[in-house]
């Protein structure tokens, strides 16, 4: 399935106040639009990224943006529906499933992105909205004749958000009926009019839009999230079936012994879990979404390549490994002697030093599968911390 993603930047944002158009202000060392931009591009579902600017920035745009293969920029319309229909004129006929996202919301998430790339697929329209947690009262008149005149249920009032997904087929509806004169305030609204039911994807506070100054600063805040000098931990946990004529890897480490891990890739337990924990830390995933088993593109792969893969993930995400702590649990053999070594190739692909990577090995004292020499397991716990727009200078793992 191939998706496209439109990110709406053809404002200028001016009940901001600023002097600059607000998708170029920073909140956490990154844009605003950067931040959208990258939650899309690095999403393994999207195929391609189109990007919409106001004229001047799109004739000249950030060199980051500029540089990349995967995304095209095109100048936006006076309205935001004009904007996005430009956009759609450059998605190619191949797309299946068209993403708009509005790029003052810079805390979309992978996970949403995905479920409304699932439900467009599967209902033809999504929009990921939320429902209100305040009663919700119908006004009428002005100032000080402002008065209540219809209390609404708020079980079936919901604020919508984006990203908004559309099977290629119901979105060029939508876009059409808007070229005619119909107006909407977005292409959810485009697509109802056109007779298409939308599906609600539910979202979440966090995918705020930043709209006013205060917005701005709730943002800033936002960025800078999580504990002490904005650390977060995450945990991980790899088990596999140990069986003949296959090597066992640890770490990226052969080690010497009668049966080695069953799995699509090499089948290393300590990076499997290493890499769960690393991304769980930033809420960024799992191994399973990055490089499932059902792609033949990590057919045997080098379990380290992947590790290395999520770090560049986590950096991207802003976020850096500070450490980590493994527990791998295996009958035999003895892993002692190998453990330096192990350590060693893991500082080096986590870009820390040796002293910040911590491996144990441990028996299950005979007990279920793994105590019964059948089966290998790993646990692993690590510690991130949040960039914030420090820069990333990878660190050799050394002794």
């Amino acid at each position: 399935m191939q998706v496209t993603a439109i990110i709406a930047a053809g404002g200028v944002g001016r009940r901001l106040g600023a002097d600059v158009p607000k998708q170029l202000l920073e909140i956490g060392g990154r844009t605003i639009l950067e931040r959208s931009v990258d939650a899309f591009a690095a999403h393994p579902d999207v195929t391609h990224v189109i990007v919409v600017l106001p004229a001047d920035l799109a004739s000249a745009p950030p060199v980051w943006l500029s540089d990349r293969s995967s995304v095209r920029v095109v100048a936006g319309g006076g309205r935001r529906q004009d904007s996005v229909a430009r956009a759609f004129a450059a998605v190619t006929s191949g797309t299946d499933v068209v993403l708009v996202h509005d790029a003052a919301r810079p805390f979309v998430t992978t996970d949403l992105i995905s479920e409304a790339i699932a439900a467009a697929a599967r209902h033809g329209a999504a929009i990921v909205a939320r429902p209100v947690c305040d009663t919700v009262k119908r006004v009428q008149g002005s100032g000080d004749e402002l008065h209540v005149i219809e209390t609404l249920p708020r079980e079936s009032i919901f604020l919508a958000q984006t990203p908004q997904a559309f099977r290629l087929n119901v979105l060029r509806e939508a876009v059409a009926l808007g070229e005619s004169g119909v107006e909407a305030t977005d292409e959810a609204g485009l697509a109802e009019r056109a007779g298409h039911r939308v599906h609600v994807v539910q979202g979440f506070a966090d995918n705020m839009k930043i709209t006013t100054s205060q917005d701005l600063d709730t943002a800033r805040l936002r960025a800078g999230a999580g504990g002490p000098d904005g650390e977060r931990v995450g945990a991980g946990y790899d088990l596999h079936r140990l069986v003949e004529g296959r090597p066992l890897i640890l770490g990226g480490i052969h080690v010497p012994a009668d049966a080695g891990a069953m799995g699509h890739s090499d089948a290393d337990v300590i990076c499997h879990a290493a890499t769960d924990a690393v991304l769980g830390a930033a809420c960024l995933g799992d191994i399973g979404r990055h490089f499932p088993d059902t792609d033949p593109a990590w057919k045997d792969a080098s379990s380290m390549d992947l590790l290395g893969r999520a770090v560049g993930i986590l950096e991207r995400a802003e976020f850096r490994v500070v450490n980590l702590d493994v527990v791998v649990i295996l009958e035999r053999p003895k892993i002692a002697p190998y453990i330096d070594r192990i350590r060693q190739a893991l500082a080096a692909v986590l870009h820390v030093d040796i002293d910040h990577v911590s491996v144990k090995g441990k028996t299950n004292e005979g007990v279920d599968a793994v105590g019964r020499g059948e089966a290998i397991a790993a646990h692993a716990v690590a510690l991130v911390r949040r960039t914030a727009g420090e820069p990333m200078a990878p660190r050799a793992g050394r002794a």
